[in-house]
């Protein structure tokens, strides 16, 4: 736990003191390349709280699409971002969180209410919006977090923002692709029920808790594991009952360690 206090300190800390007036001015002058800095950052991130992230399956990386996930906790933004560009789908109090949320608007997080259903279309033009503009956009389709054994239903009031996407007049054909996010191991030891805690943020778990849990345990292995996209032109209800699906057998696979659906490698 020294160790990583230390690599925070003195390695990330420095980063985002640097990084961070550098990326406002990016996205200030609308400058390309703002992916770049978040994507260090998180790497960065990702290997002082002792995260081994690997990815299974390949991204669509020629044309727009919105990534559908399971969530199990904060740490699965570090985990995704530590490898992909992505703009993520955030609920709005994480807009007003000190410094964390400051750092998530210049990562171009979309913030929604979700006590509001009338923020729902805002939400959606916006992540309609950043698609079309060639920015993955990556949704929690369960719309809260769980501590990683299986998959909530998947809400699909923001899955619209695909279809959207492509009435709004997209380049190229928008899809959808699932993502499974999935703690394997810590210490090369398979997670118990218990030992799930020391990832996933559950119920009204304290943030120090949380951190300190995380900070303490050994190398967490994470597998970021990518369904097969879906074409975004189909009824919305339909889409995230397909992607549920995707992302519920691919999680099953990783938590048994069996191979996955359609022998996804790793990457």
């Amino acid at each position: 736990m020294v160790q990583r206090l230390l690599f925070l300190g003195l390695v990330v800390l420095p980063f985002i003191l640097i990084g961070l007036p550098v990326q406002f001015l990016i996205l200030w002058a609308n400058l390309p390349g703002w992916r770049v800095l978040p994507l260090v950052f998180f790497k960065l991130l990702a290997f002082g709280l002792g995260l081994r992230v690997q990815v299974a399956g390949m991204p669509v990386r020629n044309g727009p699409v919105l990534l559908v996930a399971n969530h199990i906790g904060w740490l699965d933004i570090v985990a995704v971002a530590s490898k992909f560009p992505v703009s993520f789908v955030a609920k709005s109090e994480i807009a007003r969180w000190p410094i964390v949320g400051f750092m998530a608007r210049l990562q171009k997080t979309i913030f929604v209410d979700r006590k509001r259903r009338t923020d729902t279309g805002r939400t959606a033009r916006e992540m309609s919006g950043r698609i079309v503009e060639g920015t993955s956009v990556l949704l929690f389709a369960e719309g809260t977090s769980d501590i990683g054994t299986h998959v909530l239903p998947f809400r699909s009031a923001l899955m619209g923002a695909a279809s959207a996407a492509m009435a709004e007049g997209a380049d190229k054909p928008v899809m959808i692709q699932p993502l499974a996010i999935a703690y394997t191991a810590i210490s090369g030891l398979p997670l118990s029920r218990n030992e799930r805690r020391q990832v996933a943020w559950i119920g009204d778990m304290d943030i120090a808790d949380n951190l300190g849990a995380i900070l303490s345990s050994g190398p967490k292995d994470v597998t970021l594991a990518l369904g097969a996209p879906l074409p975004a032109n189909g009824d919305r209800k339909a889409m995230a009952k397909a992607a549920e699906m995707e992302v519920r057998q691919m999680l099953n696979a990783l938590n048994r360690g069996q191979p996955l659906p359609s022998a996804r490698t790793l990457v």
